[in-house]
């Protein structure tokens, strides 16, 4: 199959951005007053309004074109099929089965897997129940009081991503605490303070072999065994969500409190199974699943809904509009909630991870950029920040704002100015600030000619930045789920129209695999062979730190 970039579809849309350099979205607004409304859509208590962007009709009928020359028909039924879309690994990507509250089937290898999903959040909801209650005990029969969750990557970003942004519907009597970064510090801090007598571990690994977390893991034990003095202490103490029972059983971990997931899971896609354990602990397995109801109802709108009116096809062709037409290295995430503190982190894994790809699913080089540069945080200490730079910097920076219209906490007069500020923001990108309107607002006020004239290329702003606005009511546990699933198969459809596999991630293990061979060295005098000078000399460094 050639490049994307070699079709009939591609060429038109490079033609098409030229023609673009002449766009003024403050012009469109004013010779179009029904732009906004042909450039807004709602589905699933979400309402975008992504009519602050470079394009006009013509645009979305190439874009829409695009995906047709991509086939994402055929890779969407590919997907639903349960057949083995990670072709590097040979793997199903299913993990919208495992919110499927419908009738939908969903098999792979010809075998329906449903029955296994519904049999572990079946058993979610009965340990949650019981740990919530206070019915499960610890080792000496005090109920928990606080819960740590160890993992990394997808078993530790989603999970705390969804357990921040739900804060509001957790109870004061269950803490849920994460530990993924195998620096020491982080899970001593986190276990300062916390009694080994009322908290549970949930130790999320796959392989139950993952470097960072099994040290974790270990280390917790420890801290656990040196309280409680007992080794029967670990099975009332730790959980595992894991696929090796063997692994998990030489733990101490009773295998009755293992929790399974499947091959078909990916790591990014896994906050549905049971690696959502934490959150069904923090906010109960009711509200989970409305959490899980949410992500549905986006799959049902992603499946049913035709290209023109479906919400993740939509932001992913804008991405790929700035991305591969007009440059933009970048995606700036902007959620004016604090509780979304951490969805761009979510999201750069789940993008970047995706999509950061240099070769097609046929291993063939690509000739243009794929999954662009995700970041950003939560307005208004954006615009302090960074917003300067997107503003008036030499770089486009396309922006996705996250808007709640209410607040979880409505102190008077503070949801006010955060809506006014994000609405602001959107405002200001779209417009800009003419040299004309410069220089009139700083004669009304009135500054002399001669410093006027000093002024005036610093307060002039060129507008024309493009944003995606995402107003929802409230963060509730089912929005959440919505809000999720959006991005998720907006990043697949991104990687179909590229044609990279968005379901595997070989950078990652070879970070992993080199670890291990550095880890090796530092018990040898001599570095192994193949290890450049420049690694060789800082191990060195390290073992006279160590040893002095």
């Amino acid at each position: 199959m050639p490049l994307i970039s070699h079709t009939p579809a591609w060429k038109s849309l490079e033609q098409l951005w030229d023609r673009t350099a002449g766009l003024r979205m403050r012009d469109l607004f004013e010779e179009d007053p029904g732009r906004c409304e042909r450039f807004s859509l709602e589905e699933c208590g979400i309402h975008l309004d992504y009519s602050k962007n470079l394009i006009t009709d013509e645009t979305m009928q190439h874009l829409m074109a695009l995906v047709r020359t991509a086939d994402l028909r055929f890779w969407g039924d590919s997907l639903l099929r349960g057949d083995k879309v990670n072709n590097t690994e040979g793997r199903a990507v299913l993990h919208m089965a495992l919110r499927n509250v419908g009738d939908r089937s969903y098999q792979v290898d010809g075998v329906d897997v449903m029955p296994g999903v519904r049999a572990v959040l079946k058993r979610m909801r009965a340990f949650a129940d019981e740990v919530r209650q206070g019915r499960w005990l610890g080792h000496t029969g005090r109920p928990i009081r606080d819960v740590v969750s160890i993992g990394i990557g997808g078993s530790s970003l989603g999970p705390k991503m969804v357990c921040n942004a739900l804060r509001p519907y957790q109870s004061h009597d269950l803490r849920v605490h994460f530990v993924s970064n195998v620096d020491g510090t982080q899970l001593v801090e986190t276990l300062n303070g916390l009694d080994p007598a009322t908290t549970l571990f949930v130790i999320a690994s796959k392989t139950f072999t993952t470097q960072e977390t099994s040290t974790n893991a270990d280390s917790a034990r420890a801290w656990c065994l040196a309280a409680l003095q007992d080794q029967a202490a670990i099975a009332r103490h730790f959980v595992a969500v894991s696929t090796n029972r063997e692994a998990v059983i030489r733990f101490g971990i009773d295998p009755q409190n293992m929790f399974e997931f499947w091959e078909w899971v990916g790591g990014r896609y896994s906050l549905w199974s049971a690696i959502g354990l934490p959150i069904a602990l923090a906010i109960g397995p009711d509200r989970f699943d409305e959490l899980l109801a949410g992500a549905y109802a986006m799959d049902e709108h992603f499946v049913e809904a035709p290209p023109e009116r479906n919400m993740p096809i939509i932001l992913a062709l804008l991405g790929i509009w700035y991305n591969n037409f007009g440059g933009a290295d970048t995606q700036a995430v902007i959620p004016y909630d604090q509780y979304l503190e951490h969805f761009p982190t979510f999201l750069q894994q789940l993008d970047m991870e995706s999509n950061g790809k240099r070769v097609t699913r046929d291993g063939v080089p690509v000739d243009y950029a794929t999954g662009a540069v995700v970041w950003g945080q939560p307005g208004t200490d954006a615009q302090h920040s960074f917003f300067q730079l997107i503003h008036q910097g030499t770089r486009l920076i396309p922006t996705d704002f996250i808007l709640p219209l209410r607040s979880q906490h409505p102190l008077e007069g503070h949801h006010d100015k955060l809506v006014a500020n994000c609405l602001a923001q959107a405002q200001a990108l779209m417009r800009g600030r003419t040299e004309a309107e410069a220089r009139s607002e700083l004669q009304a006020g009135g500054i002399a000619p001669e410093v006027i004239d000093r002024l005036v290329p610093h307060r002039t702003f060129p507008g024309n930045r493009p944003s995606n606005m995402l107003l929802v009511e409230q963060v509730t546990p089912k929005v959440l789920g919505s809000l999720i699933a959006l991005y998720e198969h907006k990043v697949f459809v991104q990687g179909v129209v590229w044609g990279v596999d968005s379901f595997d991630q070989w950078g990652v293990e070879l970070g992993k695999q080199l670890a291990g061979q550095i880890l090796a060295d530092f018990r040898e005098i001599a570095c192994s062979a193949g290890v450049d000078s420049s690694t060789a000399s800082l191990i060195r460094r390290y073992h006279m730190a160590m040893s002095d």
